[in-house]
């Protein structure tokens, strides 16, 4: 199907809800989904609702804050506490779908109370090739995926986004901050304060696009784009990479020479079987 046609599907399919609370997370799909929701239904008729969760770095949760705002919505923040789960603090392969069910349930609770009857959230078709647990929990809720039904990749995302002058349409995916832990490794609020401070470190100071690091205890494996590995390792950045991950409390720091990827935690489960391509 052309971008064109996605387009008009998505616009009518969002006429058809009437209105609508948006799982707003800043990012490139919720963005786009959030400015098209608007387009279609109107200010009055749209809330966007980002999850204040002990998961998401404080610089994303100020950002889609602000985006919200450039866009012309409405904005309301919920506060979640999955890390009282077990079920999701003790960092199970489907992990996700413990924080998306209490992600979701509150969102829908809160979107009940403001007088929405529908609560979206930004899936696309290029979801469907990853492992997605998260997706089981948004089915559950009764949450729909505008942009999944009408067809659009990720790469329809960004060109529409673009056309539209959103300044998402280029943004690096932010999974939220547990994706950085092995699976099976317990998910601590002191783990995600220093691996979002290490993150912070590489991204707005130093200057990374493109930046994970993935925390194996006292190892912090760094991911970044092949392109900027000769810029990380040039010795004066290097040392103060060194420096502040040493000072967080990392005793070895590699660089992953497979580079930046979205998921590498999920490579692990691919010998077991887990990671074949699913709705979830």
């Amino acid at each position: 199907m052309e971008l064109e046609a996605k387009i008009e599907a998505l616009s009518a399919h969002l006429k058809e809800l009437e209105n609508v609370a948006v799982a707003f997370s800043g990012g490139s799909d919720s963005s786009l989904l959030l400015a098209m929701s608007l387009r279609a239904l109107g200010a009055e008729r749209v809330l966007a609702i980002t999850a204040d969760s002990p998961t998401l770095p404080r610089q994303e949760l100020e950002e889609a804050r602000t985006l919200a705002a450039e866009l012309g919505a409405q904005f309301a923040t919920v506060a979640t506490a999955e890390l009282a789960d077990d079920h999701f603090a003790n960092n199970p392969p489907d992990r996700c779908y413990y924080c998306k069910r209490e992600l979701f349930e509150r969102m829908r609770a809160l979107a009940g109370q403001r007088g929405f009857r529908h609560l979206a959230y930004g899936a696309t078709a290029t979801d469907l090739g990853d492992y997605r647990p998260g997706m089981r929990a948004a089915r559950e809720a009764g949450a729909v995926a505008p942009l999944l039904e009408a067809g659009f990749s990720k790469a329809d995302v960004r060109e529409l986004s673009r056309r539209l002058g959103l300044r998402t349409w280029d943004k690096p995916a932010m999974a939220c901050l547990s994706s950085r832990f092995p699976y099976g490794t317990r998910i601590t609020p002191e783990k995600l304060t220093r691996v979002e401070q290490a993150e912070a470190f590489l991204r707005y100071e130093l200057g990374f696009r493109e930046v994970r690091v993935r925390d194996h205890s006292e190892i912090a494996r760094l991911e970044v784009a092949p392109a900027e590995f000769a810029r990380l390792l040039e010795a004066t950045l290097r040392e103060q990479v060194l420096a502040w991950l040493k000072d967080l409390g990392y005793a070895y720091v590699a660089l992953d020479l497979a580079g930046f990827r979205s998921g590498s935690m999920n490579d692990a489960l691919a010998k077991t079987g887990v990671n074949e391509p699913r709705a979830e």
